[in-house]
């Protein structure tokens, strides 16, 4: 295994260039290092701060090796990169994380099957190869389930919520007749994310756990840290431990968790990128998580994780540009302890991440207040 720390100076290649790419190659400046990106989007949000955009789809390898040849460590933004893509960079750079962790989280049916088999919660699910399996699959899980594509999807798409096994046709039609995972929906507390930075030599820091909540299952607002017992916050960090560690994850691993009324610990989801619910680390903490990501890749010792100030983001959805005047910069840019952070996108859609707002204050209610107050500054 090639543990050699990628010094500042080096080159970091990224797999992707949308918002966390850009975030990531501007923490890599700050660093020092020279950064490349690809991205089948001429215009993706990475393009202006970055040295070099390969524009090429995730699937042509020949592109992905022309930016590994190139690079001295190569790691992604986002988790839809081909298996052979994969493995074509990591022939001529290291590649963190590594494709066996996509393997398992590129797949929701083989990621709650690799969580099941290391042991780890979860709720009642079970994938659906066709509409008949589908139909009475949601029958023995109780009826109201959530209905999620296996592949693909994000940020609320690719799933879709039935009430009862007769809703099953049309679940199976809208997300395109193809194979799904299908979760009994439970009664939930708090929705919560644990982020864990692993190095290639086995050094480990993890965050917090951040408060999320979703408004039609996007990310709405982030807490950090999050208003949970220290006993929850404990029991979510050491499972979001054991899994990095389990995972073998060189890198960042997040982890979504679902807190039940009942007390039980839950876990929904898997990341291993930089994620949208520790954006508050750039103002919360003394290393941000796009710091941290550089330092895992690179194999540098890493950042502390230590929240200095409590703070929340809120997200801009492109909504918000759509509508007659659209967002008022100068209101929110007067408050204080507010910060606008804009992805440079150049197209506005209904429901796409155009950017978010993050606040600070001397206690995490303080700050999720500001953050509210500053949201509504903005027109949203």
């Amino acid at each position: 295994m090639n543990t050699r720390a990628v010094l500042p100076g080096g080159t970091i290649g990224i797999l992707g260039g949308g918002q966390l790419g850009r975030m990531m190659a501007l923490a890599a400046r700050t660093l020092g290092y020279q950064v490349q990106a690809l991205d089948p989007d001429p215009a993706c949000s990475a393009r202006f701060v970055v040295d070099q955009c390969y524009t090429a789809d995730f699937g042509l390898a020949d592109e992905a090796r022309r930016l590994a040849r190139a690079s001295d460590v190569v790691t992604l933004e986002i988790e839809k990169i081909p298996q052979a893509t994969l493995k074509a960079v990591a022939e001529h750079a290291p590649l963190r994380p590594g494709a066996h962790v996509l393997e398992v989280v590129q797949n929701r049916g083989r990621q709650r099957a690799w969580l099941a088999k290391h042991g780890f919660p979860q709720g009642p699910w079970k994938q659906a190869d066709s509409e008949a399996e589908l139909a009475s699959t949601a029958e023995s899980l109780g009826g109201r389930c959530f209905v999620k594509v296996c592949e693909g999807g994000y940020d609320g798409r690719g799933q879709f919520p039935v009430k009862s096994s007769a809703e099953a046709p049309q679940a199976w039609r809208e997300l395109g007749e193809r194979p799904v995972v299908v979760e009994a929906a439970l009664e939930l507390k708090a929705e919560l994310s644990v982020l864990v930075a692993r190095s290639p030599r086995g050094e480990v820091a993890v965050y917090p756990p951040a408060y999320n909540h979703h408004e039609e299952r996007i990310l709405d607002w982030s807490l950090l840290p999050g208003q949970i017992p220290p006993e929850v916050s404990a029991r979510a960090t050491e499972l979001a431990r054991a899994m990095a560690t389990a995972l073998e994850v060189e890198g960042l691993l997040v982890v979504e968790l679902f807190l039940l009324e009942n007390g039980q610990l839950l876990v929904n989801e898997l990341a291993p990128r930089p994620h949208n619910s520790f954006h508050a680390t750039e103002v919360a903490c003394l290393t941000s998580q796009f710091e941290q990501a550089v330092r895992a890749v690179c194999n540098l010792p890493l950042g502390s994780v230590e929240i200095v100030r409590p703070a929340a983001i809120v997200n801009l959805l492109g909504d918000l540009w759509l509508r007659e005047g659209g967002p008022r910069f100068e209101s929110v840019l007067a408050m204080p302890g507010v910060r606008l952070h804009l992805y440079g996108k150049r197209e506005a859609r209904k429901g796409r991440k155009m950017g978010h707002l993050s606040a600070v204050g001397s206690t995490p209610e303080e700050a999720l207040a500001r953050i509210k107050a500053a949201r509504e500054a903005m027109g949203a």
